[in-house]
């Protein structure tokens, strides 16, 4: 199985650079509220439902905010939410995948389209980077978990497909459809995954210096910050030495 890819570091950058907690709640709330309304409101009954809660539980959402999140969607007053994916280039030609869900798509496609122009990216069109990436279920789970071994064997009981283990962890990749099944099984022998998500993988990733990270997290951060975008991911890979220093 595959070793320790540093691209993990910038799909999780989200949660350590939010400004405001606020705003990543809002996001949080955003996803629980369409999994409610899409399917049914028990997360016991609806597999989306269930792992936006446990990430939200994750994000130390508290419980309140979680329980309207999904009444919001029982009572019908819930904006009608569009999921819409849009891809492009950084300045140095990494590839980024952007999640966002909105009730204006003309703003939103405008608002991104302006990011990547300013920050001298490219917004291409859909399907333009995407073969680039699968998309695959991610439990994380802290190296405190259990050792590499046992980790892996109980991914490969659970059903996963590959496991990446560091230092700092362990990532255990699934297809995108059995993340519920998996997730479930791995809790039930480690305990509660510190995230449990679906995500865009990158096939293979691009190393990057100094200059051209920076550049690169100046727009992730940007287009992070839009409240319609709910995730963002690029197929590059960071050397820790680099990595360190941005």
């Amino acid at each position: 199985m595959a070793g320790h890819s540093k691209w993990a570091n910038i799909q999780h950058r989200k949660g350590r650079q939010d400004a405001a907690r606020s705003k990543l709640f809002s996001k949080l709330s955003k996803e629980i509220t369409v999994a409610a309304r899409m399917g049914d409101p028990d997360p016991d009954k609806n597999p989306r439902l269930r792992l936006a809660v446990k990430e939200a539980k994750a994000s130390s959402m508290p419980k309140d905010n979680i329980d309207r999140a999904i009444k919001k969607a029982q009572g019908g007053d819930a904006d009608s939410y569009e999921e819409i994916r849009y891809e492009g280039y950084d300045p140095s030609g990494i590839a980024i995948i952007v999640e966002a869900m909105t009730d204006n798509r003309n703003r939103t496609a405008s608002n991104i389209r302006s990011t990547f122009s300013k920050r001298g990216g490219n917004l291409g069109e859909t399907g333009s980077v995407a073969f680039m990436f699968d998309r695959k279920g991610q439990i994380v789970y802290p190296a405190s978990a259990g050792s590499e071994d046992a980790v892996m064997e109980a991914a490969i009981e659970a059903g996963a497909e590959d496991v990446e283990s560091a230092e700092d962890g362990h990532v255990v990749w699934c297809a995108d459809s059995d993340l519920a099944e998996v997730s479930a099984a791995l809790e039930a022998r480690l305990g509660e995954a510190e995230s449990t998500r679906l995500v865009w993988r990158p096939q293979t990733t691009t190393e990057v210096g100094l200059d051209a990270a920076q550049s690169l997290m100046r727009l992730i951060e940007a287009l992070e910050d839009d409240d319609d975008v709910q995730s963002v991911t690029a197929n590059v890979e960071i050397p820790d030495e680099v990595l360190s220093r941005l």
